[in-house]
């Protein structure tokens, strides 16, 4: 009996040939080898079909092209060779090659005070394209911190001041009845509002960048902000977090200006844009700004 030949019907000519912007697969499952940890990541792969009479591309190549995410660290370098894989296998057929990695970076991080550490994720995007010689890696970073804001910390501090006049009006004070009063729930008759915020850094790497900072740009970005979340606390870490966010009020547009500042001068980010959203507590809607930089411009 003889064998039949395995029908290949995307040989076929299409009935409309047009080219295509992009075809492939999204939401792959790999692990990613990034900071000497193995990542879980989804994976969205493509090319160009600009070849309009060809019925489609060649998916499975794109998917075995990617099995070398699970054997070298991710790198500019790495991401490239899959790039040229993609087009390497779709001659012909395409110009341009994309690549988009989502994933969670995991750092470990101390406590303020106390010995104790835990682990913090940082939603980390990375898309690549390669068309002939052209080739970027643009990576998006969400980092969490505290924000105090400034106008209720005043609004309170002078609610704070006209208690003590009330409740201590023509009165001969001593120093212990002072201290007393601070630590009683009328001393904070009114506490300022902070809420959990998020920056996101979209970040193009320059084109003599061979590796991904990503702990230094982390690492930058919450130092300017001063008040990253915590993870494993005791009681004098909280309290040191409560003294930082007393200590670093800031609305949305100071966020903003010090991750600007921060990050700008890096030889590492050819352009950025950092976009900082304040979920407030006094409101239903957030506190939002923006602002993008490209070194030919700096």
């Amino acid at each position: 009996m003889n064998a039949l030949t395995l029908p290949d019907v995307a040989a076929q000519v299409p009935s409309e040939t047009i080219p295509l912007d992009w075809v492939g697969m999204c939401g792959i499952a790999t692990p990613v080898l990034i900071d000497g940890q193995r990542l879980s990541a989804t994976v969205d792969a493509g090319v160009s079909l600009d070849d309009g009479t060809a019925r489609g591309i060649h998916m499975s190549r794109l998917y075995l092209a990617l099995q070398i995410l699970e054997e070298a660290p991710l790198s500019p370098q790495l991401i490239r060779e899959i790039l040229r894989q993609f087009l390497v296998s779709h001659e012909g057929l395409s110009r341009k090659a994309t690549l988009r990695i989502h994933t969670d970076v995991l750092l470990k991080r101390p406590a303020l005070i106390s010995p104790l550490a835990g682990w913090k994720r940082y939603p980390l995007s990375i898309e690549a394209h390669l068309e002939h010689t052209m080739f970027h890696v643009e990576l998006q970073l969400q980092i969490p911190y505290s924000s105090t804001c400034p106008c209720s910390a005043a609004l309170a501090r002078q609610l704070i001041q006209q208690r003590f006049i009330d409740d201590f009006a023509n009165q001969k004070l001593e120093h212990a009845d002072v201290l007393a009063w601070l630590g009683s729930s009328n001393g904070i008759v009114a506490t300022p509002h902070s809420q959990r915020s998020t920056a996101t850094l979209s970040l193009l790497l320059s084109s003599d960048c061979d590796e991904l900072p990503l702990r230094a740009f982390i690492d930058n970005a919450e130092a300017a902000l001063g008040t990253a979340v915590q993870t494993a606390v005791k009681r004098a870490d909280e309290q040191a977090f409560a003294l930082a966010n007393g200590q670093n009020l800031m609305f949305c547009e100071d966020a903003a200006r010090r991750l600007h500042a921060a990050l700008s001068p890096s030889p590492s980010i050819a352009a950025g844009q950092v976009r900082v959203v304040h979920a407030e507590s006094l409101h239903a809607h957030d506190a939002v700004a923006q602002s993008h930089w490209s070194r030919e411009a700096l």
